[in-house]
């Protein structure tokens, strides 16, 4: 079962969000909180994942991320926007989100959505902008800096790494590497040690800027 706590300071998206998320066999929502109560709420429920408003009159959806990433388990995260173009969400990228949500998502995908969480994927928007990737580049490493820490990882990271930024989760790359999830797993960890960042969209970014997705795509041709 994967246990899911919802974030939002408006009562009928708290609502809805439960109410899609509770009809699914493997899915529980085991609260659903404004953001003055979220990380109370984490601490005493330990979900699996948080779905993260943003942005919040009481408390900023940013500042409660810090809080959870800090914790020693700490939970998943994903924001929640209602803009595909919100500023915050490069931020929110950098401070270790493992993507974001726009309420508008359609109802029959977000159990989906939050399985593929659940087997360590990353989730954007299907109407993410060029504006916020761009945004989080600028803001990341340089590509003389992405290509030296790429460097350091083997063939098989490498693979892996270039999954992750197709936003496979851990079986579907190990189904495409004939691998066990528990060898992706070990893999994903080193990856992400050795190009010294927190989350698999970071990791994603790194190889973009080193070129690794262009080399890919090349190949495949």
């Amino acid at each position: 079962m994967i246990r899911v706590l919802v974030v939002d300071d408006e009562a009928l998206i708290r609502t809805g969000f439960t109410h899609i998320l509770n009809t699914a066999d493997d899915i529980e929502v085991v609260a659903a909180v404004p953001g003055g109560e979220a990380v109370r709420t984490v601490r005493e429920l330990q979900p699996d994942i948080v779905l993260l408003d943003i942005r919040m009159p009481d408390v900023d959806g940013l500042t409660i991320l810090a809080d959870l990433r800090r914790m020693p388990q700490a939970p998943v995260v994903a924001m929640l926007t209602t803009f595909d173009t919100d500023e915050y969400v490069a931020a929110a990228l950098r401070a270790g989100a493992v993507g974001f949500l726009l309420k508008d998502t359609d109802p029959e995908q977000l159990p989906h959505l939050v399985r593929t969480l659940a087997e360590g994927g990353t989730v954007l928007s299907s109407k993410v902008t060029r504006l916020v990737v761009e945004g989080y580049l600028d803001h990341g490493v340089h590509e003389p800096t992405a290509v030296r820490l790429v460097a350091r990882l083997t063939e098989r990271e490498r693979a892996v790494l270039v999954l992750m930024a197709e936003g496979l989760a851990n079986p579907d790359i190990g189904e495409r590497l004939h691998l066990s999830t528990g060898t992706v797993k070990g893999h994903v960890t080193n990856v992400l040690g050795k190009l010294q960042v927190s989350s698999r969209v970071q990791a994603a970014l790194i190889a973009e800027r080193a070129g690794l997705l262009a080399q890919s795509q090349e190949g495949a041709r």
